[in-house]
């Protein structure tokens, strides 16, 4: 048996290369090893975090607020007229709606793959000499199968922190902390990223004492810091403790029942947590060389992830990777060094975003069926689905200027859109980074409502080459929250119509 594209790992760049490639004419087959094809995204990662996140924030929207007592509420409800008695949380039926929400993904999955006649295998795919796959199914049955081109697609797993022993004492990886049977009386999370604050935002709406702990010196490493400052802000408003610059040295056993410090301002973290144990005590040091104590029910280890790629055979056929990551080297035709081999999504450079993958394997494809395919890896967006949500697209101020590039700078804030304000959501802003010289967007950053959906139109524009002029002389429907984009361009300009603009033009 013989395929024009064999693809191994069904994750939103694999099925979407199958798919297609099916659709190009290319006689098509798919192996993923797990029970359900999605991969990470669909299972275990994106689809049931987010499912998760609306579901806590609905649950924190309604709780009542105890007297003092922190809250991830948007907004008071008795402003709007609306009053509730007491609150009851079933996390049993919370996750039975993720687990439903998952099945109905997956399984679309698998229709579609059918319905483009794309084959599908069940079980573990390896690379043999001749370009051919390998399956080993769970029964242990194996066969071999030829294809012309292979797509790799296994995607990543959680990068794991020697210093703790994920699986056990409390020490939880995401796809663990995504199902886990009873809200921690506390939670630390070790890593500032979008999983770190994704999840530590769930369990903190539930009822958890999330802290927060990253190396560096910003959460979102790498985010334009404007709009990462911003949100820390918001985030500590909303309940979460989070240390920046702080390294966490190692861990020990609490006894049963024992009580420990879990805040930096030494504060009784308090005991209990599922059954009464206290878990760990987390020692962490500051920059400064400050020591400090952090106990924790479970700890989230949110470091990063890492290419996936334990039993395709790489090394045996000399397919080169990079020494420091692992990540498979490719050529801009996503060719490996090996013939006829190919690699997309987390397994090569670039940001571990499953849109990102998806494009790449349409792009990988149509090359296979000599088409030209490419990916702008300039308007690929990225989004922390925390509330309110971070999105941007394009270079961060910090970029610009390690650069050397001329840029004029618009903002907007939340608080002076009137859509916002109906909806009592205020907090955050719109940013447009434009080209001095010629005013093309070169980067948009949000933090607020929505952002998710808003960055869309800043992608659109960039990837059409547009100014910061065509989106504010764009029409904007009022009052929407996209308008606050529109008035960031116009503020780019020094022209905005509902802010001051620090200068006039």
């Amino acid at each position: 048996m013989e395929f024009d594209c064999f693809v191994i790992g069904s994750g939103p760049g694999g099925y979407v290369a199958a798919i297609r490639a099916a659709q190009l004419g290319l006689s098509t087959a798919i192996v993923e090893k797990n029970e359900r094809f999605g991969g990470t995204c669909l299972n275990i990662g994106c689809i049931p975090s987010k499912a998760l996140l609306d579901s806590s924030e609905l649950y924190a929207r309604l709780r009542e607020r105890g007297a003092g007592a922190k809250s991830s509420v948007r907004h008071d409800l008795e402003s709007h007229g609306i009053k509730i008695g007491r609150l009851d949380l079933d996390l049993k039926v919370m996750m039975a709606r993720k687990r439903q929400v998952v099945e109905k993904l997956t399984s679309g999955v698998g229709q579609l793959l059918e319905g483009n006649g794309v084959r599908t295998f069940n079980g573990i795919g390896r690379l043999v000499v001749g370009g051919k796959v390998e399956v080993s199914a769970a029964d242990g049955k194996k066969q071999t199968l030829k294809a012309k081109n292979i797509v790799l697609a296994t995607g990543s797993v959680p990068t794991a922190l020697p210093i703790f022993p994920v699986g056990r004492d409390g020490f939880l990886t995401s796809t663990e902390a995504l199902s886990l049977k009873s809200v921690p009386a506390r939670m630390v999370v070790i890593g500032a990223g979008a999983i770190g604050l994704e999840l530590g935002s769930v369990w903190a709406r539930l009822g958890a004492e999330v802290t927060v702990i990253e190396l560096l010196d910003q959460i979102l490493p790498g985010m334009d810091s404007e709009i990462s400052r911003r949100l820390r802000n918001i985030l500590g408003k909303q309940g979460l403790q989070i240390l920046t610059g702080t390294r966490v040295l190692g861990y020990e056993k609490a006894g049963k029942g024992k009580r420990g410090n879990s805040r930096a301002d030494g504060s009784s973290a308090g005991s209990g947590g599922a059954g009464g144990s206290a878990g760990v005590v987390l020692s962490a040091e500051g920059r400064d060389g400050r020591k400090q104590q952090f106990a924790a029910d479970v700890v989230l280890v949110a470091v990063g992830r890492r290419p996936y790629t334990e039993g395709l055979g790489l090394a045996v056929l000399g397919v080169k990777t990079q020494e420091d990551n692992g990540r498979v080297i490719v050529d801009e035709r996503f060719q490996t060094s090996l013939a006829g081999v190919y690699a997309i999504g987390d397994l090569i450079p670039g940001p571990m975003l499953a849109h990102k993958a998806e494009e790449e394997g349409i792009a990988v494809a149509e090359i296979l069926a000599e088409k030209p395919g490419e990916v702008n890896y300039e308007t690929i967006p990225s989004v922390v689905y925390t509330w309110p949500e971070v999105a941007s697209v394009g270079k961060s101020e910090e970029e610009l200027k390690r650069e050397g590039v001329a840029y004029n700078r618009g903002t907007f804030p939340f608080r002076a859109n009137g859509r916002a304000l109906a909806m009592a959501e205020e907090e955050g802003l719109v940013k447009v980074l434009a080209e001095k010289s010629s005013d093309r967007v070169l980067g948009v950053h949000i933090v607020g409502p929505w952002a998710s959906d808003l960055i869309a139109e800043a992608v659109t524009v960039m990837e059409f080459g547009g100014s910061a002029e065509d989106i504010a002389r764009t029409v904007h429907a009022h009052p929407t929250l996209p308008e606050a984009l529109r008035e960031a361009a116009l503020d780019a300009a020094g022209r905005a119509i509902h802010i001051l603009s620090r200068k006039k033009s």
